[in-house]
């Protein structure tokens, strides 16, 4: 099913009739493909179902590429990343030649579904946005973390599930709910393995969030469960360069404090949210995409 969907992202480029611009696309690291994958579950193998999968798996790639810019990234999923490679600004130009094509391919979709998807990629960037602005102090606002990562992560999420349930003839708002929680959750793990997994896992430095400037709920938890100190100590490590002896004692205390674990229930708790939305819609297949993504390594 997936091969299907490579294809017509390679077919779009190469409508472009460039071939740098084809070069520098197959350099760039694939993913696990959640959001096409999340659409051809819920809309089925017909044609119209593939080509909105790559799409917004085209949009995706674009947004990736403007944020590995955005947070200096050197790598991405294990491999040198696109601007460490060819430096921020064809990056950045990458990324909009693949905004602009997934946005020209998406005028030939029902609107009604071009109208989801577009809008959400508005999201999407409102969402890179807070990201920055919210980095450049230690945030402690979980509902600004939420609105955030909601926006940035979970919105196109949503919006894929939304859009392949209309497609489908399907309960849109079941599978709207569906998206969102899975995109919230699926964020908040993310933002868990930054801190527990090792960096050749990741494919970037452990605890690199907290030095970019993320705040992400672990360290929230943290923040509010420690005394005075240790929060003076925490906070005054925020955007540094940390050094093996500050990240054993972030992990430690992360563990003394059950912050690790309280995230990953957080997770869990949003993960049966999305199971319990679809729950009469018999479909297995979404089911396993919830838990592949909260047991998940990288």
């Amino acid at each position: 099913m997936l091969e299907k969907v490579e294809l017509l992202m390679l077919e779009m480029i190469k409508s472009l009739e460039d071939k740098y611009i084809l070069e520098l696309f197959k350099k760039v690291p694939k993913g696990k493909r959640l959001r096409a994958k999340l659409i051809l579950k819920i809309a089925g193998s017909s044609e119209l179902a593939y080509k909105l999968a790559a799409i917004v798996e085209m949009i995706h790639v674009a947004s990736l590429l403007h944020d590995d810019v955005i947070d200096d990234a050197t790598t991405r999923r294990g491999k040198e990343s696109i601007n460490s490679m060819f430096g921020d600004k064809t990056s950045i130009m990458l990324g909009d030649i693949l905004y602009s094509t997934g946005f020209a391919a998406l005028t030939f979709l029902p609107q009604k579904v071009a109208f989801k998807i577009s809008n959400a990629v508005a999201f999407l960037s409102v969402g890179e946005l807070l990201d920055v602005e919210l980095s450049k102090k230690f945030n402690d606002d979980e509902e600004l973390y939420l609105d955030m990562i909601y926006k940035k992560t979970a919105s196109l999420i949503e919006a894929s599930s939304a859009s392949a349930a209309m497609l489908a003839g399907k309960n849109v708002k079941v599978y709207e709910l569906y998206g969102k929680n899975l995109g919230l959750a699926f964020q908040v793990i993310d933002d868990v393995l930054d801190i527990t997994q090792d960096s050749k896992k990741l494919g970037k430095p452990s605890l690199h969030d907290f030095k970019e400037g993320k705040t992400t709920l672990p360290y929230m938890y943290l923040c509010k469960r420690i005394n005075m100190d240790d929060k003076a100590r925490l906070i005054s490590l925020f955007k540094k360069n940390l050094d093996e002896n500050d990240r054993i004692w972030i992990k430690n205390k992360m563990g003394e404090t059950s912050s690790l674990i309280d995230s990953i229930k957080y997770a869990k708790k949003l993960s049966i949210e999305a199971m319990d939305a679809i729950k009469d819609e018999k479909n297995s297949g979404l089911e396993k995409i919830v838990e592949e993504m909260i047991e998940r390594e990288f």
